[in-house]
């Protein structure tokens, strides 16, 4: 969607080149689906963005209350950025509970706006105040703006005869117009949005525009407010753009790595938060040959996933962290059965069912080893959500190459969160397409364990191709032929040979890159999505006068091959991660360098004055 900047309002406007806006409510007030509208209208706009959707952990919490808070935070910008945000700017509160939840994350001179129509003594109690925030002075620290949006909202919608309790459901929408007022965003595109997604809920799209037009109208006419907001385009490098987020940007490099591969993708998967987009996204795509089904069980799926391999598709199965529990003794089958299959781990906070809707990085030891025996296999770590397009299609490349299952992490940051995308040129993606075993390999007739002599990759024959019947399974196999063996010989070889095929690996993807700066005496070394807070941090001290150094790891089995040497050449390492120091653990075990461990596992992304903070002081130590 292309979009002419100047449709914008322009009167009296005040430029910004960055703003942090966050919209929170019940779950069921439609937050997410304003934050998204409001994102999708900026990156149409041209703004840099990265958001933070924020769900409630419980599918029906009691409304109105803590628990209950769902918001959605945006960050845009004229000007490149990686993170969204260390706290709103701007927040949009639609209940007493809203604005409990998130006032803690507001800084002194941050501006409120409040629905006041929802500060009754009812609303008040579910939201445990004692007394009434806008009454007293615990909100003299900020720009409090009241405004009686579901009054307004109602009077808007008399006239189309709609009910007031429908008609309020339609506040969200004034809170959308109202914002998009004051950060002069065209109403055009919205507009033709509502009308397109509830054409056929007459009643409802005209309730949702007025209430629109309502939130607009006020932001303008109402003396609450000075002037409106111009943030302008961001300049990125040239190409087309779009607005996506990690889930769906996974789903594209599935599809993208199937084509390449000349595999139909098949798909098996079980919902679970938050990776079950990822099947949804896929199953809109027939037309690539994608093939999903929703299976009965993790267990189930993996195993349909390994079946789908043997015939000669390539395997893909997505799950989270309990899930990836589940499908520990499947992915040791397909180790064993040294087939190609990619598992996409959507991390979320843990153990157990922990907290579903928030995000962590702590499967890494369990991607690494979480299963039973000797059983290695590549693992791949995006670091943003368009980065998830890139390490999907890594994770097709390495696991059709090498005839190796392979762990894709991502985690429910990236999974819902949302950037601009390039999209990348789809001539100039590799040819990573498979050649099948045709003909018999040996003079006994076909071997299915006689090895490529640089990949290590076994043949991969169809069933059913004439003269290829050979055995595979999870019972250790003979090497080269295939029989069923229980020498101790064979069996250290065969354990031995998967290893090295997995160590070999290392030589077939890139160093690990420096960002450094002359004088630094600290590498800040990180991995997934840690990668934007990260950087931003690093920018910050750098700002500050402090020669700092930064690497990121996409491929945490193997490691570059370099990683090593790069650690050695600064004698601070400090490794930030949202666990209890996982990757700092492989790191020191396997270099003997001390590194030093910065851990988070509160269900939240880093902030960059968090990094900020404890860069400085590793520098000073």
């Amino acid at each position: 969607m292309a979009i002419d900047t100047t449709a914008a309002d322009e009167v009296g406007s005040t430029k910004l080149d960055r703003v942090v806006i966050r919209f929170a409510g019940d779950s069921g007030d439609g937050m997410q689906l304003v934050g998204d509208r409001f994102t999708e209208l900026s990156a149409a706009f041209g703004n840099d963005l990265a958001t933070l959707p924020n769900y409630p952990a419980e599918i029906r919490a009691p409304a109105g209350t803590v628990a209950g808070v769902s918001s959605f935070q945006v960050h845009i910008s004229d000007h490149d950025i990686v993170t969204p945000g260390d706290g709103p700017n701007v927040l949009v509160a639609m209940n007493p509970a809203a604005l409990k939840a998130n006032l803690r994350d507001l800084s002194p001179g941050s501006s409120v706006i409040v629905n006041i129509d929802s500060f009754t003594q009812r609303d008040l109690d579910k939201a445990d105040y004692e007394a009434n925030p806008l009454e007293d002075d615990s909100l003299g620290r900020f720009n409090v703006y009241r405004v009686p949006m579901t009054s307004i909202t109602i009077e808007a919608t008399k006239e189309l005869g709609v009910k007031p309790r429908d008609a309020e459901r339609s506040k969200n929408f004034f809170a959308l117009g109202l914002i998009c007022w004051m950060y002069t965003r065209p109403a055009k595109p919205i507009i033709e949005w509502i009308e397109s997604k509830y054409s056929e809920k007459e009643q409802v799209r005209d309730a949702n525009l007025a209430a629109f037009r309502a939130g607009r109208n006020f932001g303008e006419t109402a003396e609450l407010f000075d002037h409106p907001y111009e943030i302008q385009p961001a300049t990125l490098p040239k190409g087309t753009y779009t607005n996506i987020v990690g889930n769906t940007a996974v789903a594209y490099g599935l599809i993208a790595g199937a084509q390449q591969a000349k595999l139909a993708l098949v798909y098996p998967s079980y919902p679970i938060t938050p990776a079950s987009e990822i099947l949804h996204e896929l199953s809109k795509h027939k037309n690539f040959g994608v093939r999903t089904m929703q299976a009965e069980d993790e267990i189930a799926a993996a195993a349909i996933a390994i079946g789908a391999a043997f015939s000669g598709a390539l395997a893909v199965t997505g799950t989270s962290g309990p899930g990836l529990d589940l499908k520990a003794e499947a992915l040791g089958l397909a180790v064993s059965l040294e087939l190609p299959m990619v598992i996409v781990d959507v991390q979320r906070a843990g153990p157990s069912t922990g907290m579903p809707t928030k995000t962590e990085q702590t499967d890494l030891f369990l991607a690494l080893y979480g299963r039973h025996g000797e059983s290695p296999l590549p693992v791949v770590a995006a670091a943003s959500p368009s980065d998830c397009f890139d390490s999907a299609f890594e994770a097709v490349r390495l696991a059709v190459k090498y005839r190796t299952p392979v762990i894709l992490l991502t985690d429910g940051y990236l999974a819902n969160g949302a950037e601009p995308w390039l999209l990348p040129d789809v001539a100039a993606l590799p040819d990573i397409s498979v050649e099948f075993a045709t003909s018999p390999n040996h003079d006994d007739g076909f071997w299915p364990y006689l090895r490529d002599p640089v990949t290590l990759a076994r043949p991969w024959a169809v069933p059913g191709t004439p003269k290829l019947m050979h055995r595979i399974g999870g019972i250790e196999k003979e090497d080269g032929s295939g029989n069923i063996s229980y020498q101790p010989e064979n069996h250290e070889r065969m354990v031995r040979l998967r290893q090295a095929k997995v160590e070999g690996i290392s030589a077939d993807i890139p160093p690990i890159e420096v960002d450094h700066q002359d004088g630094a005496e600290l590498l800040v070394i990180g991995w997934g999505s840690t990668w934007g807070a990260i950087k931003a941090g690093v920018r910050r001290v750098r700002a500050g006068g402090h020669a700092i150094a930064q690497a990121h790891i996409h491929h945490l089995n193997p490691l570059p091959a370099n990683i090593g040497e790069v650690m050695a050449r600064y004698p601070k390492v400090l490794c930030p991660e949202m666990n209890l120091g996982q990757l700092a653990h492989l790191l020191r075990g396997k270099f003997l360098v001390d590194v030093q461990s910065f851990t988070k596992v509160t269900g939240v992304p880093f902030r960059a004055a968090e990094m900020e903070a404890r860069m400085l002081e590793e520098i000073a130590r």
